[in-house]
């Protein structure tokens, strides 16, 4: 495995939470679902991979060789202190949540996997389909 840049990989889980984060709330303002929070959690699911993606894409502009399970695990454990400082207190305690309902919901970990996934997949089909310049001379 390849060194992990360390503060490229917050920065990229900065951007792809924020992301998730904004999508998660607004999808409260449209409502489509009679249950706000499947519908907050079903929007996430879909939104998450443009976000990952995107994440993956920032950080692989300067660090094309680390891994994509590395960097994904790496991203999502961001991804849970900035839920665990942000998101619950601002977000999920003001109407009535807490850390541990937040963080014991399965479809938060499902959607950490498929985080986990999607930048693991993007590593893979970039090395496949986009090798940067600097890796093909």
């Amino acid at each position: 495995m390849n060194n992990l840049n360390i503060k490229r990989a917050v920065l990229s889980a900065i951007v792809a939470w924020t992301l998730g984060v904004a999508t998660f709330v607004a999808s409260y303002f449209v409502p489509v679902m009679t249950d706000a929070n499947q519908q907050a959690n079903l929007v996430l699911f879909v939104m998450i991979i443009p976000a990952a993606t995107l994440g993956a894409w920032f950080y692989y502009l300067k660090e094309p060789k680390t891994n994509g399970f590395l960097l994904g695990t790496s991203m999502f454990l961001v991804t849970i202190v900035l839920d665990a400082c942000i998101t619950v207190p601002m977000f999920i305690i003001p109407f009535g949540g807490n850390h541990v309902t937040f963080f014991s919901h399965p479809s938060f970990w499902l959607i950490g996997v498929e985080y986990i996934c999607v930048v693991a997949v993007y590593r893979s089909l970039s090395k496949i389909y986009m090798l940067p310049k600097a890796e093909n001379s």
